[in-house]
């Protein structure tokens, strides 16, 4: 009789467990730009703590993401890190119109894991003194794009061309860095930055002067199989929990 007992007991509790979870909980499929993978890990236990929702993320450059959106890849939301891709997508029926919204603004780093290569002022790339920089591959990721922009505006894109070395994303580009394939890399203050410090290795965050503003806008895509479940997660993203997570990991927030 103590079994059965404590059997009830352990039915009830998973009944009324149950009964806590929303009934209409669901699996929201979210492409994410490759920059974002951090703070979206977080953000991904926060949504589904409040909602019952669960993400199922997929994360990758923001050129190759939009190709495979497509080509018919079933995602419900697209997390890019830029405004165009988004907007494109919208143009091409793809995305639902008036869905778009910028969810923060990311910091380019030139960062290196040698403790005092880098200076505060970025000088190491007037000195030369450097075997490989590594950027993102600008054909795919607006980081890339950045990291171009800025060394064309320093006068230094043709010079370097020699000792550039391209990741498919902004986490490749850290790899090249961290296992010091390259001495330098270009990449997104997100991936070094935790809880407002980088912790890490030497860095100069490149002034937002050197380059366009990477404005990261979220959409909901029009194959969305779950609507109402998607929209939750976008009205999370703009959420002050959200918003705090973004925060601690070095973006800007509109």
């Amino acid at each position: 009789m103590k079994h059965s007992g404590f059997n009830f007991l352990v039915l009830i509790g998973l009944l009324f467990g149950a009964a806590a979870l929303p009934a209409s909980a669901a699996e929201v499929r979210v492409a994410v730009a490759a920059n974002f993978a951090a703070p979206m890990e977080r953000i991904a236990t926060l949504f589904k703590k409040e909602s019952g929702h669960t993400l199922k993320v997929s994360l990758g450059a923001t050129g190759k993401l939009s190709a495979q959106i497509r080509k018919g890849e079933a995602f419900d939301v697209f997390l890019s890190a830029d405004e165009e891709m988004p907007k494109r997508l919208m143009q091409e029926g793809l995305a639902v119109g008036g869905s778009r919204f910028v969810y923060a603004t990311g910091r380019l780093v030139l960062w290196s894991m040698q403790p005092d290569l880098v200076d505060e002022s970025g000088a190491i790339l007037n000195k030369g003194s450097f075997t490989k920089l590594a950027i993102a591959n600008p054909r795919f990721s607006p980081y890339g794009i950045a990291a171009q922009e800025t060394l064309t505006k320093l006068i230094m894109w043709n010079a370097m061309q020699r000792k550039l070395d391209k990741g498919d994303d902004v986490i490749e580009t850290l790899r090249l860095a961290q296992t010091e394939r390259a001495d330098l890399a270009f990449i997104a203050l997100s991936q070094v930055m935790r809880e407002g410090k980088v912790r890490e290795g030497s860095w100069w965050l490149v002034p937002s002067t050197l380059h366009k503003p990477i404005r990261q806008s979220a959409v909901l895509l029009s194959g969305a199989q779950d609507q109402a479940a998607a929209n939750a997660f976008l009205f999370f993203l703009k959420s002050e929990k959200a918003r705090a997570v973004m925060r601690e990991f070095g973006y800007e927030l509109p």
